[in-house]
């Protein structure tokens, strides 16, 4: 299907399936789909499995979204739960549109519990609460990581995927590799028919030198291949090493639980010029998870990495928090850690939906199908392949992905001659009747200014943003607090760093003494020992332990307490002893 035609589809309101082998441009598709809704009034909710899928469509991941945390299954009774939240309530109220990338990394009890939830929220038992849903990606990439063991592998097995009445949109045109060869050895792969000549080929990359002006990428199969070349490159740069420890808070067993579930670890070690990826999302900071950069220097007052990412933009990273509720919703176990992770080298499953000039691949250890295949549709032209090693299973595909794979080439095609039967009249029309559906603009002239307003966006100064931004934020936090939600819980609700939400705390408290914080407020230990170390550090007067302001630092208030009282209840113990 031609590009056009797929992107004409979308704009009628169906549900569709955007798919195609890497490079045939649908996320390209899927932001010309999303700019012309912004045009028309209409800001759809874009998710992805993971961070750094996210990060490429500039959507959150479907856990964070859906505020399942790191489930993928709830009872009716959990659900029921999530609808008495005030936040998921305004989130899903407005729904429309929704967008899934990388759909074929969706695990199918993952894909039918974002039903379940929007089905309760709207309180309409039709696929997905009645919200248009635009699904994209390659079944011919990696399978699904799931907890839970099924018959099937990929959300289009699901009884629900046919349900859903999806508009299969086939894109077959390579866009990002216009190397033959590799393009060739691309098709050969989906066909599980690779050849001798193909063979070859892989024979005269192996451990091949890339060229100088490649900035290349290192890809393997295992964590620990990924974390042995990151330790070796940390222990290379001949900078001081920093040690991050974590902070935990609850049962043992619980934080525990948020280690082997996150990327979050007891101990980090940095350097002054690591690569690192961001592991969490926060974007207030300007970072979610995905983001890569480089160290440039640690923070002087908090000792934070400052990290500039691959983008430009400097970013200090200060510690953030991973939770664990119980079925009430109560949080039971925190860890705070710098949501840093070395990156030098990533694992393929990590690269879904990367582009890459160059590649060292590592393919040796090969374990799933559909690993060689990612792998090598992440770069541009064979002259950017140094591989490492390969084995058979990494040149295999799914025979059942095969099977589906011919059925979508079908349909795609049946789909694009019945829209094609329309004139442009009723085009048109169903296009007008899904922008009126969902509340949209269609008078031309606010059209077009609202095109004016996004292109200005734009070239918007973050210091202009921010300032505009600034009052309304602080309500929305004093609104928190006066429902007496938790320092914990406003952080959640908000999505904002930690520093940011007592920052706020600091300052409503100072603007609105009427309002009961006194909920807020640390035991009384905690509060004196605070109080005896301000009294002892303004008494000694060193110059380190005071910015040029004149205000202490908290690092020296945690120095004196021996590192037992956290950042968290000093900056509120600091509030209540004023």
């Amino acid at each position: 299907m031609k590009q056009d035609i797929a992107l004409e589809i979308l704009k009628t309101g169906r549900n569709v399936f955007l798919t195609g082998s890497a490079g045939t441009g649908k996320t390209y598709i899927l932001n010309k789909y999303i700019q012309y809704l912004k045009e028309h009034g209409i800001w759809p909710s874009i998710v992805a499995p993971t961070g750094i899928a996210a990060s490429y469509i500039g959507g959150t991941t479907i856990h964070s979204f859906f505020g399942i945390g790191i489930k993928e299954f709830l009872t009716d009774y959990e659900i029921d739960l999530m609808t008495q939240k005030e936040y998921l309530y305004n989130r899903f109220k407005n729904l429309k549109i929704l967008i899934i990338d990388e759909v074929s990394m969706v695990a199918p009890s993952l894909f039918e519990l974002m039903d379940k939830i929007l089905r309760a929220f709207k309180l309409v038992d039709v696929p997905f609460g009645g919200v248009q849903i635009v699904l994209s990606g390659d079944f011919f990439q990696l399978p699904p990581i799931s907890k839970q063991a099924r018959e099937i592998k990929f959300a289009c097995q699901t009884a629900l995927w046919k349900e859903s009445d999806l508009k299969v949109c086939y894109m077959e045109k390579k866009f990002r590799q216009k190397d033959n060869v590799l393009v060739k050895i691309l098709g050969e792969i989906r066909e599980n028919n690779v050849s001798e000549e193909s063979i070859e080929v892989f024979k005269s990359c192996h451990h091949k030198e890339l060229s100088g002006n490649f900035k290349f990428s290192r890809l393997y199969t295992h964590n620990k291949d990924v974390d042995e070349i990151n330790n070796q490159e940390l222990d290379i740069l001949d900078e001081e090493l920093k040690i991050f420890h974590s902070i935990n808070r609850g049962a043992k067993k619980e934080v525990e639980r948020i280690f082997n579930t996150s990327f979050a670890t007891p101990e980090l070690k940095l350097k002054k010029g690591a690569i690192v990826l961001f592991i969490k999302n926060n974007q207030e900071k300007g970072y979610i998870n995905g983001t890569l950069g480089k160290i440039i220097k640690f923070d002087k007052i908090l000792e934070s990495p400052v990290v500039e990412t691959f983008s430009g933009d400097i970013i200090t990273a200060e510690p953030m928090q991973w939770e664990v509720e119980d079925k009430k919703g109560d949080i039971v176990a925190i860890v705070k850690q710098v949501p840093l992770k070395l990156a030098w080298a990533i694992t393929i499953h990590k690269s879904q939906g990367m582009t890459l000039d160059a590649a060292e691949i590592d393919l040796s250890n090969t374990f799933e199908v559909g690993q060689g295949y990612v792998a090598l549709s992440r770069i541009k032209s064979i002259d950017g392949l140094k591989l490492l090693g390969l084995n058979t299973v990494a040149l295999q595909v799914d025979t059942a992905v095969l099977n589906l794979d011919k059925i979508m080439k079908k349909m795609s095609d049946m789909n694009s001659e019945n829209f094609n039967s329309f004139n442009e009249e009723e085009k048109q029309d169903m296009n007008r009747q899904f922008i009126i559906r969902n509340r949209g603009i269609v008078n031309e002239l606010e059209i077009k200014k609202n095109k004016k307003e996004l292109s200005k966006e734009k070239s918007v100064s973050t210091k202009a943003t921010t300032k505009k931004k600034k009052g309304d934020t602080l309500k929305i936090t004093k609104k928190l607090m006066e429902e007496k939600k938790i320092v914990a819980q406003i952080i959640k609700e908000r999505e904002l760093s930690e520093k940011t939400i007592l920052k706020h705390i600091e300052q409503i408290a100072e603007k609105y003494p009427e309002l009961d914080i006194d909920y807020l407020k640390p035991k009384k230990l905690i509060i004196n020992k605070v109080n005896k170390a301000v009294k002892h550090i303004n008494k000694e007067n060193h110059k380190d332990d005071f910015l040029e302001s004149g205000q202490m630092r908290l690092r020296a208030i945690y120095d004196y307490l021996d590192e037992k009282v956290s950042y968290e209840d000093i900056k509120l113990a600091i509030i209540f002893v004023r």
